[in-house]
């Protein structure tokens, strides 16, 4: 696919003042532009606008030949369809997977156009949320547009900041050189890294159930465990779907050899990571058994010390009852000693059934 020439002075998205490389913060601001630069055997160059960057790398202007090695990587966050609609015309991407990256929301996938790829993740964090403080996982995507001389991310959410993932790449310009090939697998790997935090987190939590669960106080876990079944499903639906996708990257032509090494050793990352999380759902359900088993056991007995109690308590209420009657002709009525006798027999025989019940464990 020819790739789209910048328009002679266009000026995409300005610095308009921002020192170059700085990135704004929140809602400060004023465009969805995080970072960007061009790239020369792994340096980077410093440019005002992002059409500069590009314009730096395509007509070879910083080569003795001509003929540039480098590459142009943009960041964003959250963009619009106006400032993404720019991109686009500058790199020749893809209607279709522009309108994937704005409305974000889709599977991990891996998609090619021509030469470029458009390349889908989901992120995941584990936050405390509502009331109580109760953690849960947050799911955010990273879309990247991968060409031969450019790479594109694009965020959204609150996670998988990339910041730190140039940092490391620039410290590294003998890896940065290797092209955006290199960005691609250091994005991957930041993705999955952050899968196995955010599993190691979860199984803390599901330790913690378990011990609360088998721990001689009652206490009601059900709630809990339904919480952590949701973020299990959370967690299989980021994690389980990039497998193909990274078993796909490795065999592409434009990644070199020592950059299709380090993506295995990422898919071998996320197939530990998949086994774990799927080993959390099958976890998760004995424990929820195991715990309705408790709460249905824990019910009987109750049940049993109430229907005990409530056989003590009849047999003074049947004697009361019996005499509450007030016929004339009824034994004892008139005994001096009859209504001591009552309470002696009311005592012996509630006495008799609470040693009853409690030889048989009901009390």
């Amino acid at each position: 696919m020819a790739m789209t020439r910048v328009r002679p002075g266009r000026a995409l998205f300005k610095t308009r003042g921002r020192p170059h490389g700085v990135p704004r913060q929140g809602r400060d601001r004023d465009s969805s532009v995080i970072d960007w630069a061009a790239y020369i055997d792994g340096h980077r160059v410093s440019t005002g606008t992002v059409a500069d960057a590009v314009r730096l790398i395509r007509d070879g202007e910083l080569t003795r030949t001509g003929d540039s090695a480098g590459f142009v990587w943009v960041g964003l966050h959250e963009p619009s369809a106006t400032e993404l609609a720019e991109l686009a015309e500058v790199f020749g991407l893809h209607p279709l997977a522009v309108e994937d990256a704005i409305h974000a929301h889709q599977r991990p996938k891996l998609e090619r156009y021509d030469d470029v790829h458009f390349v889908v993740m989901k992120t995941v964090g584990y936050v405390a949320s509502g009331t109580g403080g109760a953690e849960v996982v947050e799911t955010g995507e990273i879309m990247i547009f991968c060409g031969p001389d450019f790479v594109v991310t694009v965020r959204h959410g609150a996670h998988g900041a990339l910041g730190p993932v140039r940092r490391q790449l620039e410290a590294d310009p003998g890896r940065l050189a290797m092209g955006p090939a290199a960005v691609l697998h250091a994005v991957a790997d930041r993705v999955v890294d952050g899968y196995v935090c955010v599993a190691d987190a979860v199984q803390e939590d599901i330790d913690e159930v378990e011990e609360a669960v088998f721990s001689p106080e009652r206490t009601d876990e059900s709630r809990r465990i339904y919480r952590l079944k949701r973020e299990v499903i959370q967690l299989k639906r980021a994690v389980g779907p990039l497998a193909g996708p990274l078993r796909n990257l490795s065999g592409r032509r434009f990644v070199p050899a020592e950059i299709r090494e380090y993506l295995r050793d990422v898919e071998d990352h996320l197939t530990r990571v998949r086994e774990q999380v799927e080993s959390y759902d099958e976890l998760l359900n004995p424990i929820l058994q195991a715990h309705m088993t408790q709460v249905t056991v824990a019910d009987n007995q109750d049940m049993r010390k109430i229907s005990a109690w409530g056989a003590i308590f009849m047999v003074p209420t049947a004697i009361a009852g019996v005499y509450g009657m007030n016929f004339d002709f009824m034994p004892e009525t008139r005994w001096h000693y009859g209504y001591p006798m009552i309470l002696v027999v009311i005592a012996l025989s509630c006495l008799s059934l609470y040693r009853g019940f409690r030889r048989n464990g009901w009390l």
